[in-house]
């Protein structure tokens, strides 16, 4: 996903964000970069890197990052490419559907995305020439989310609120879920534990902000 008037940064030409939105804007971009497309070996060492909260050790979150960043040692280049496409692509299709259309209504290029694609379109987001998948790909939902949050001039927490509650809430826990139980997944099974965790945190989080 792409806007003119943002950068790839987090923090684009003069939007400032609190430190919490920052990571918040960073771990929806690393969940997009890791739904989106096999891992390279610079994601696979920045995952190795990972430095834990201390104070944060017996969370479920803490957790999750600490079992992603464990298999991400284990990991090759070559490996997740395969169980990328075991997972994603397949033959005909992958073990794992990642778009809200079919999680939604059981079919590709419903309703839902149409919606989305209103949503995009009045934020000034598009799909960028180069990507084939529709815009209700779980990839480009978490970029679009990173986006909102720290890409976006102009973007208040309620817009925020709003598009959660419309295009992740209603399906994405349980994508994370079905990705976590793939009779495929080894390094994305920590994947979806990361993202199941992070996605229920940014729902309270959400939740907290005034209406």
């Amino acid at each position: 996903m792409k806007n003119d008037n943002a950068s790839s940064d987090t923090v684009a030409s003069g939007v400032e964000i609190t430190e919490e939105d920052q990571i918040r804007a960073n771990t929806y971009r690393l969940l997009g970069t890791l739904m989106a497309r096999p891992p390279t070996q610079e994601v696979i060492d920045l995952l190795k890197q990972v430095d834990i909260d201390e104070k944060a050790q017996d969370s479920a979150m803490a957790a999750a990052w600490k079992t992603l960043s464990l298999a991400a040692e284990r990991a090759t280049v070559e490996e997740l490419d395969d169980e990328y496409q075991a997972l994603f692509i397949g033959i005909g299709r992958g073990e794992v559907v990642p778009y809200s259309s079919w999680y939604l209504t059981g079919f590709m290029m419903e309703r839902p995305l149409a919606q989305l694609r209103q949503d995009l379109q009045r934020f000034g987001i598009e799909r960028a020439e180069e990507v084939k998948e529709p815009e209700d790909h779980a990839g480009a939902l978490c970029e679009t989310m990173s986006l909102l949050i720290g890409g976006l001039e102009g973007v208040s927490p309620h817009e925020q609120k709003t598009f959660f509650n419309d295009h992740l809430a209603p399906w994405m826990v349980k994508f994370f879920e079905d990705l976590q139980n793939a009779e495929a997944a080894n390094f994305y099974s920590a994947v979806g534990a990361l993202g199941e965790q992070f996605i229920e945190v940014d729902k309270r989080y959400l939740e907290m902000l005034p209406h």
